[in-house]
């Protein structure tokens, strides 16, 4: 399509290097190109990319109007992408770089790791309570409940069933261990991931996930702008004189989230953000300071990754100055 939105070609393209090239050296030089967030897509970045192109990621939130479309296909599809990115209202999502999205896989895969362990240990927990057995500690597998599962009498079936979720919970925590300790080796340098873990309530699987989901900080005006991005900002609806705000949006990275959340769960009174989220849990409940908590939190996070030193945590000097 040209700037002034004449089409020259319309062609479908398999998922194939070779045949995107063939393609894409019919398009000029240094062309414009737009892709669609959809499965798979960092293949077709990379090589787009290594041909000269110009490539602009569509945001999926900004594509949704399309599917209320009455005719919806990849050509009208792809018609409409072109047309958003030569007028300039192309809603855009960021195209991390290969690094961090290295770094994201294994983040990732940690996580999924740590939740299929999670959901064999509520298995183990759903198979005892259909043999009447009473689980009097309140963690099953630490060393009481490790006792506990040795020692229980059980019908063949579930006895099997329980030692099977073991042996894969065994596996899991292997490859949590691997996959934590390949995250630490790659971010052990890298000063944002050190400044993260001076917040308190971020340990290094926290600032793993904070590095690896957030990338590159300084695309984010400031901490307000980082706090929508991760859905921790109330929606809110206008129209006229009439105002309604809501619940929080969540959108953006749900692991982001929850590590925020997770970060505030159990602070001290003593800190700042623990104080913070009693004095608002008086007044609006409990599930509401956690969120404000967050918020709050993830302000932290910014100037920890952006400056490497969070001055509002500190009361001293800063060191920098001092020097000076």
């Amino acid at each position: 399509m040209t700037e002034t939105g004449q089409r020259l070609e319309t062609v479908r393209i398999v998922n194939d290097v070779d045949r995107l090239a063939w393609v894409m050296a019919r398009a000029g030089q240094e062309p414009e190109v737009v892709l669609e967030a959809t499965y798979g897509w960092y293949w077709a970045v990379d090589a787009l990319a290594g041909l000269g192109a110009s490539v602009h990621l569509a945001h999926p939130l900004g594509v949704k109007a399309f599917e209320y479309r009455r005719v919806k296909n990849d050509e009208r599809d792809a018609g409409d992408l072109a047309d958003l990115l030569r007028m300039g209202r192309l809603v855009e999502a960021w195209i991390a770089p290969p690094a961090v999205r290295q770094l994201r896989e294994l983040v990732r895969h940690r996580a999924k790791l740590v939740a299929l362990r999670s959901h064999c240990k509520a298995e183990i927990h759903a198979v005892l309570a259909k043999c009447g057995v009473q689980v009097s500690m309140t963690d099953l597998f630490g060393a009481a409940g490790t006792d506990l599962l040795n020692r229980v009498e059980l019908p063949g079936v579930y006895r099997g069933r329980i030692d099977s979720l073991r042996r894969l919970m065994d596996i899991l925590g292997f490859e949590i261990d691997v996959f934590a300790g390949l995250v630490r080796g790659r971010l052990a340098a890298d000063p944002g991931y050190v400044a993260l873990q001076a917040i308190p309530g971020i340990g290094p699987t926290l600032a793993a996930v904070f590095v690896a989901e957030i990338g590159n900080v300084h695309r984010f005006a400031g901490p307000d702008k980082l706090a929508c991005w991760c859905g921790l900002t109330p929606k809110h609806h206008e129209s006229d004189t009439h105002v309604h705000r809501g619940a929080i949006t969540k959108q953006g990275s749900r692991l982001v989230r929850w590590a925020a959340v997770e970060s505030v769960q159990i602070l001290p009174k003593s800190s700042a953000v623990g104080a913070f989220r009693d004095r608002i849990a008086t007044k609006r409940g409990h599930n509401i300071a956690v969120v404000a908590a967050a918020r709050k939190q993830i302000g932290h996070v910014y100037y920890a990754l952006r400056d490497h030193y969070v001055r509002a945590l500190h009361h001293q000097q800063h060191p920098k100055a001092c020097a000076a």
